[in-house]
């Protein structure tokens, strides 16, 4: 016996939805691949507090980083109101609260969500190196305030501490390398590369009361002491660094006026390095209340003193020399001054460097530029040849220049990277396709249950 008309309508209406579905299945299982979604982007926080100022960065990079070290880059830089937070010695509560406008603004930039697992740390540099050295108690009491204030932030506060010159000098290293390609690469292919290693440049700092000098020199170093060791996109990186307290700008001017002071008794001080028809007074006790200025014989601190400017460049310059002591490498190929240690000065090198624009710093240009020249030439041993390697800059790559940045490459290092979520993806054609096809699935399926239900059986 033969199938009735309407067996045959829900026969072929069945066949095609269990055809078209069966295809459906078949394009999304065979032709769905795995793709990468975009990584989440993580943030950490620095403060740089320096002699005369604080600097709080925020930056940020992809949370599957590249060789164990995060891709950073600058997502916010902010200065903070006032001066270095070792000035805060009569109200160290101060020091903590002056961080909070800075703090404020980091905090609306990173999503709230990610506050717990965003690290933030505050670095102190030579400004607070010497309040450790004249009053360690101050020191004490300031970080305390610090650390009480930071602690009370929604963010991971790793703390407050007082970075070491050796580290200052090769984090700014790191930093600069870093802003001009030359730890990492993204290469027009679309991947990461590593330049070669001999493209790396050298770093200068000059800090209100440090100076630092970092590179890679051409043979060994031969004092472990000045020797740091990197390790950055799965590549070991040994360079030298040496940093030399009470050689910043302002220490200098410090210790340039403290010495024409004791060779001059009369009170009326004529200052070769300030401009002509210069003329201030100071008080004494300002003058020596830092470690690095040193006296043998005794002062009456509670008297002013009154200072001419003659503008005498070589005497300028006599009187620059006589800060360092030069005698002690006399003969050595491998000393820069006061008898420490160097190799000789090699590749390319970058000065951080910044101008405050202000008339009132005027009468220090002379001196600040003819120290400048002392320290390069006659300190570190640039040549003429060499000169012309060195190069001034406040930022590079849009990042400004310093030891922040290269503190978050490296902190980045012991943060554990995230895998790329992955999800089951089509190309747009398939997509279109299985959607038809289901269509069809459930078009069928549909006339199939009303053939069933309306359709009087024969």
């Amino acid at each position: 016996m033969g199938l009735t008309r309407r067996e045959q309508v829900l026969r072929a209406l069945l066949g095609a939805a269990a055809a078209s579905g069966l295809t459906t299945l078949i394009l999304i299982l065979v032709e769905a691949t795995n793709v990468l979604l975009p990584a989440d982007i993580k943030f950490g926080i620095v403060f740089d507090a320096g002699s005369s100022h604080t600097s709080l960065f925020v930056y940020q990079w992809p949370a599957d980083k590249e060789n164990d070290t995060g891709v950073v880059s600058q997502a916010l830089a902010c200065q903070v109101k006032g001066p270095g937070i070792s000035s805060y010695t009569s109200d160290p509560a101060q020091a903590g609260e002056s961080l909070k406008g800075c703090l404020e603004e980091a905090l609306a930039l990173i999503p709230k969500a990610q506050h717990q697992e965003t690290p933030m740390f505050l670095g102190a540099t030579a400004g607070m190196r010497l309040l450790s050295q004249k009053n360690s108690s101050q020191a004490r009491d300031i970080f305390a305030a610090v650390t009480q204030f930071l602690s009370q932030s929604p963010v991971d506060f790793r703390g407050a501490e007082l970075l070491a010159g050796q580290d200052e000098g090769a984090l700014g290293w790191i930093t600069i390398n870093y802003v001009l390609g030359m730890l990492v690469q993204y290469s027009f292919s679309g991947e990461w590369i590593r330049p070669p290693e001999g493209m790396l440049v050298g770093a200068l700092d000059m800090g209100g009361a440090s100076t630092q000098i970092t590179f890679v020199p051409g043979g060994p170093i031969l004092d472990g002491n000045t020797q740091t060791t990197l390790r950055l996109y799965g590549l070991d990186h040994s360079v030298y660094t040496h940093s030399y307290l009470c050689f910043g700008r302002d220490q200098m001017l410090n210790r340039l006026l403290a010495g024409l002071v004791q060779s001059s008794p009369a009170p009326l001080v004529r200052h070769p390095c300030y401009h002509s028809g210069y003329q201030g007074t100071l008080s004494l006790a300002s003058l020596y209340a830092s470690p690095c200025v040193h006296t043998t014989a005794p002062l009456n601190l509670t008297r002013n003193l009154t200072v001419e400017g003659t503008g005498n460049p070589r005497a300028c310059v006599s009187a620059i020399r006589d800060l360092f002591d030069f005698l002690s490498c006399e003969g050595r190929a491998d000393c820069a001054f006061n008898g420490v240690y160097q190799p000789p000065v090699r590749g390319q090198f970058y000065v951080e460097a910044s101008s405050t624009g202000q008339d009132r710093w005027l009468r220090d240009y002379c001196a600040s530029g003819l120290y400048i020249l002392t320290l390069l030439l006659e300190g570190y041993g640039f040549t003429e040849d060499t000169w012309p390697n060195i190069e001034f800059r406040k930022q590079a790559g849009g990042t400004d220049i310093g030891w922040t940045l290269g503190y978050m490459l490296n902190l980045t290092n012991m943060i554990l990277a995230e895998a790329p979520a992955q999800w089951r993806a089509e190309s747009y054609s398939i997509w279109v396709a299985g959607v038809v096809f289901m269509v069809l699935t459930l078009v069928a399926i549909l006339g199939a249950a009303a053939v069933q239900l309306f359709w009087p059986q024969d």
